[in-house]
């Protein structure tokens, strides 16, 4: 069983940044790929960012230049750094782990960005 364990997340100003960190417990981490969504209420998941096991990286237009995500596979965690945050950018971040078809999630860390 994997377990992946957000961390991060908080209240920044706008043009501010964070950066998120996923845990993940068991062996699998360095063979998966890794994804970083949000959510807000009453809308859809959305993907954010990707990164595969050989560090390929896909991000969402809506982010694109601002955010990175990367892995360090040593420590079976993966980061999204955020920068020039802006208040459409305010939601609910959940990690992803997907592996030979079985995909994991966090329980998700706020993101708020408001002045």
């Amino acid at each position: 069983q994997v377990q992946l364990v957000e961390s991060g997340g908080g209240l920044v100003q706008p043009g501010g940044s964070l950066r998120l960190s996923c845990a993940a417990s068991g062996s699998i981490f360095r063979f998966s790929v890794m994804g970083w969504y949000r959510q807000t209420p009453g809308r859809q998941r959305e993907l954010v960012a990707t990164i595969t096991s050989s560090g390929d990286t896909a991000f969402a237009d809506s982010v694109k230049g601002r955010f990175t995500i990367s892995r360090d596979n040593a420590k079976n965690t993966v980061y999204l750094q955020m920068k020039r945050l802006q208040p459409d950018d305010t939601a609910v971040y959940y990690c992803n782990l997907g592996y030979r078809g079985r995909e994991y999630w966090g329980q998700g860390t706020q993101v708020t960005v408001s002045s």
